[in-house]
């Protein structure tokens, strides 16, 4: 088997970017963020896995202790009641580790108020009643207090909030559960978003994320649905994304980056903020602003400038060759995070989750969208095999027969490619898919779901922007692109298929 072509290296395409080629100091403070960035992921990574594992030890019952008595305020007594069942009457029924995760972020802070805006965000990712009943999490995130955000930015840079910016707006764009965002106006009269974290929070994460793990572990002992969901999963995947969301200087690289590679592929139907340098840091951000509203409010905010196939093919194609040509992606492509511009382009906003893959996963990437290009179901597996989501030696074609039985009863249409790839039809194809490894126990890497996630939220954009198109009708066009574009690439790749 020939070796993967490696991914291109971001310092050489910051060496040989036009994007920051007037701002040679901007350039260098860059290349610094990208050398840090790559090991300090994989500290974050190995932090993560650590406090997601439950345990009885000493610093998870002190996290626990520090928790648990405003949490005990709201859930004990139904966890107590359950309890009794479980010992007397055996497994409780469906709805029960729901009810007790839904008491835990109602008694939580941030922390558990972010997963439940996760968990509300997985639609296909996990069952429908899960994501259902955590909706209510999406507005819940209250503004900081008045003048919070403002002492929090003179405590850390230590001067007047008049020396970094001659206007900041107090009324903050918008508040979520890391923290919150306020336009602001630098001395030389560029637009920018000051991003400020809530104070205390990377301390409370760590304690409620051990608390977390005990608590996913209870439920999946309580509740088949919770088993099924593979939720000590789904916290371990969530604590890996939230330690590095509570750090700015991971938003900044991700900016950067992700900039790189668009400019390196002629995306000019994108735009991606720049981070300030010397304004950077781990609870402060700030970043140049961007113009434009959210894509489901484009058809009636710029009604003549917005062509909704256009931006559906090249929001496909840009998704892809993000991560299949550079191996970096933003991973959290919801409506609120991709803005059309009157300009009828796309603006791109909030890059605390982006997913990193290595060549070897790019092209087991490529393996599975070939497969789901010409309908191969084993070959789909195949890739997700080498990708890493399910383990060596287990029987593919068995579970390629399990998966076409699970298409066939979903939408037999879907099975046979017959009738239009509709936007909800491409979300029950990645449904099945995801449902089959779940119920044979395997856990889908993190990179892997946010993958998944996007194409689902590319389903939403379609929605709102092109709801008659044929998704079918994308797919030889798109993989057309990238047969021209990266022919050695693909050729190498594609060269064990049969």
């Amino acid at each position: 088997m020939a070796p993967n072509p490696p991914l291109p290296d971001m310092v050489d395409l910051l060496a040989g970017s036009e994007l920051f080629a007037g701002e040679p100091w901007h350039a260098d403070a860059q290349r610094v963020w990208i050398r840090w960035g790559r090991k300090a992921r994989q500290q974050v990574a190995a932090d993560a896995l650590e406090l997601a594992r439950p345990s009885l030890r000493a610093s998870t019952l002190r996290a626990v202790g520090r928790t648990g008595v405003e949490l005990a305020k709201g859930v004990t007594p139904g966890l107590r009641e359950d309890a009794k069942k479980l010992i007397t009457e055996g497994p409780l029924e469906e709805g029960a580790g729901i009810r007790h995760l839904q008491e835990l972020v109602k008694a939580g802070g941030s922390t558990y108020i972010k997963l439940g805006q996760f968990i509300a965000t997985a639609q296909g990712l996990l069952p429908d009643q899960w994501v259902d009943a955590f909706g209510w999490c999406r507005d819940t995130a209250m503004p900081l207090a008045p003048g919070i955000a403002e002492q929090k930015i003179e405590d850390r840079f230590e001067v007047s909030l008049e020396t970094l910016f001659s206007e900041f707006d107090p009324d903050p764009l918008g508040a979520a559960s890391i923290g919150q965002v306020h336009a602001a106006t630098m001395h030389d009269g560029t637009p920018v978003v000051v991003k400020i974290r809530r104070p205390g929070l990377r301390g409370q994460f760590a304690r409620d994320l051990r608390s977390m793990s005990l608590a996913a572990a209870a439920a999946e002992k309580a509740s088949k649905s919770a088993r099924t969901a593979n939720l000590s999963g789904f916290v371990e995947l969530f604590a890996a994304l939230v330690l590095e969301e509570v750090d700015f200087r991971f938003e900044a690289i991700n900016q950067v980056e992700l900039a790189l590679a668009s400019e390196a592929a002629g995306h000019d139907f994108v735009t991606i903020p720049k981070p300030i340098p010397h304004l950077t840091r781990e609870d402060v951000l700030v970043m140049t602003r961007l113009e434009g509203v959210p894509y489901d409010k484009a058809m009636e905010t710029y009604p003549g400038a917005v062509d909704g196939e256009r931006l559906l093919n090249v929001a496909i194609t840009g998704t892809l060759e993000h991560m299949i040509a550079y191996g970096a992606f933003h991973g959290d492509l919801h409506a609120g995070n991709v803005l059309v511009n009157s300009k009828g382009d796309l603006s791109l906003i909030d890059f605390g989750i982006a997913g990193r893959i290595t060549a070897a996963q790019r092209a087991a990437t490529v393996k599975f969208l070939f497969g789901f290009a010409r309908n191969d179901t084993l070959l789909q597996l195949k890739g997700l095999q080498a990708f890493g989501a399910i383990p060596a030696g287990e029987d593919l074609p068995k579970l390629a027969r399990e998966l076409e039985a699970q298409l066939e009863a979903v939408d037999p249409d879907l099975l046979h490619r017959q009738g239009d790839l509709t936007v909800d039809r491409l979300g029950q194809a990645l449904g099945s898919i995801i449902k089959i490894l779940a119920s044979n126990g395997f856990r889908l890497p993190k990179e892997l779901i946010l993958f998944f996630k996007n194409l689902l939220y590319l389903n939403g954009f379609a929605a709102a922007l092109a709801p008659d198109a044929n998704l079918f009708n994308e797919i030889e066009p798109i993989f057309g692109y990238f047969i021209q574009r990266y022919p050695n690439e693909l050729s190498q790749i594609m060269s064990d298929l049969d």
